[in-house]
């Protein structure tokens, strides 16, 4: 293997444990990265600062961080997201439910790290590597609705070397190139018709790079009291692979290769959509502080595809646009300081969904709700350790998509039901070193 090879085979190793916050709900970007923002349910988030994770979610806050700091995290998290039909449903399309469809059977593993280092008081760099952006859902084969997606997977694992500078003693700012690895696979079952025949297979698959800048500022308008305002740039991920066909029945293939479908390559151009976030953190007294946040997502250029064949006679493309809206978000929560050594996070908050009405089982995310709550102890000078758990709830997202064929004449067939009440727990740990 060559060295080229092994390093893009590492850095999807690395998508895979990283990009820890696919449940998604709201949009596919998540504040989830296994830190004390879990407990807090994103609030303040711009504006805590108060370990190494501010690299992710606020690089100006690194000026607040003396000398050398590092933070590990790991989070692990479970989803009942499952697939319900309802009698609109073609029987033929048999009975299977699709199983629990986020990572396996529900579950799915992840966090980061991240590093801040002091050149000078007033001098700050730092790096994070961690994964926030993106889903895998794996279906069952033979679900009820395998001819629109199977199993797909985008993941979105983001290198930020930053830098950060005190301006004077109320504003600092800070900056981060966000080089991100996009790892992208679609499958889709396609429906051969001719007897005696199983399913044939359509299959993309493509990694590839793309660039960002996330920007931060920090105002302290007293030593308890601070504004974070950030930026983060739309990342372009342009996947490029060629369709990769499997399985199919002798006629369908003529069929597709005369209309030049066989060696087609696809585009699949995903744009990480741009976000910019407000968050405050306010210190009451020697106990509780207060903390809110909010923020807006431009998932209006997302672009994904929905891949598949309506019907082979006719149809010259492979995949379909679906449209988003833009999301918003809003975060209130408090830490409460039980003793020397120990403080309590806790916060909820709300996203808007990125979809309206009924939503592809390519993409099953909504609105949602955030409840979270943790701990972290102070263990010395030099070290802390913190836990904290969130309950995600997603609601009941509809389906209803309608094929322009009948099953037994090679089309989709109907696809009606839900995906009920959807629930994700999410558990975090971290442990922050300082030097």
């Amino acid at each position: 293997m060559s060295d080229g090879r092994r390093m893009a085979a590492t850095v999807a190793c690395c998508a895979g444990v990283l990009a820890a916050g696919q449940a998604a709900a709201g949009g596919l970007i998540l504040y989830e990265v296994g830190t004390a923002d879990v407990g807090l349910a994103s609030a303040g988030y711009g504006a805590r600062a108060q370990d190494a994770s501010t690299v992710l979610s606020n690089p100006a806050g690194m000026t607040r961080l003396e000398g050398t700091q590092f933070l590990a995290a790991g989070q692990a998290l479970w989803s009942n997201t499952r697939f319900s039909s309802a009698t609109g449903t073609l029987p033929r399309l048999g009975g299977d439910d699709g199983g629990h469809v986020l990572g396996s059977d529900g579950w799915f593993v992840g966090g980061g790290g991240f590093l801040s280092y002091s050149v000078s008081p007033d001098l700050k760099l730092g790096f994070a590597l961690t994964g926030n952006f993106g889903m895998p859902l794996n279906y069952d084969n033979d679900w009820v609705g395998r001819y629109y997606v199977q199993n797909t997977t985008l993941l979105g694992v983001s290198f930020l070397p930053s830098i950060a500078y005190k301006v004077d003693d109320k504003l600092s700012l800070g900056a981060s190139v966000n080089a991100m690895y996009g790892k992208y696979t679609n499958q889709v079952a396609i429906n051969n018709v001719a007897p005696g025949f199983g399913d044939g297979r359509l299959k993309l698959e493509d990694n590839t790079w793309g660039w960002g800048l996330n920007l931060g500022m920090l105002y302290e308008i007293d030593p308890g009291t601070r504004l974070g305002l950030t930026w983060n740039s739309q990342i372009d991920l342009d996947f490029k692979a060629s369709a990769k066909f499997s399985g199919l029945a002798p006629g369908l293939a003529t069929v597709l290769g005369n209309r030049g479908a066989l060696n087609s390559d696809i585009k699949v151009g995903i744009k990480v959509p741009q976000q910019v976030m407000g968050s405050v953190f306010t210190q009451v007294n020697d106990r509780w502080a207060v903390l809110g946040s909010v923020g807006w997502q431009q998932w209006s250029k997302f672009g994904q595809v929905q891949l598949g064949i309506n019907n082979a006679s006719t149809d010259t493309s492979l995949s379909t646009d679906l449209d988003f809206k833009d999301t918003w978000h809003v975060a209130a929560g408090a830490q409460y300081r039980i003793s020397e050594p120990w403080l309590v996070n806790f916060g909820l908050a709300y996203d808007s969904s990125m979809q309206s009405g009924n939503v592809s089982p390519l993409l099953p995310v909504g609105s949602a709700w955030r409840f979270g709550v943790g701990g972290e102890q102070t263990l010395s000078k030099s070290a802390s350790w913190g836990v904290a758990a969130e309950y995600l709830y997603g609601g009941t997202l509809d389906t209803d998509l309608r094929s322009t064929l009948p099953v037994v004449a090679g089309g989709r067939g109907d696809l009606v039901g839900s995906y009920k009440n959807i629930g994700t727990i999410f558990v975090a740990a971290y442990y922050n070193w300082k030097f």
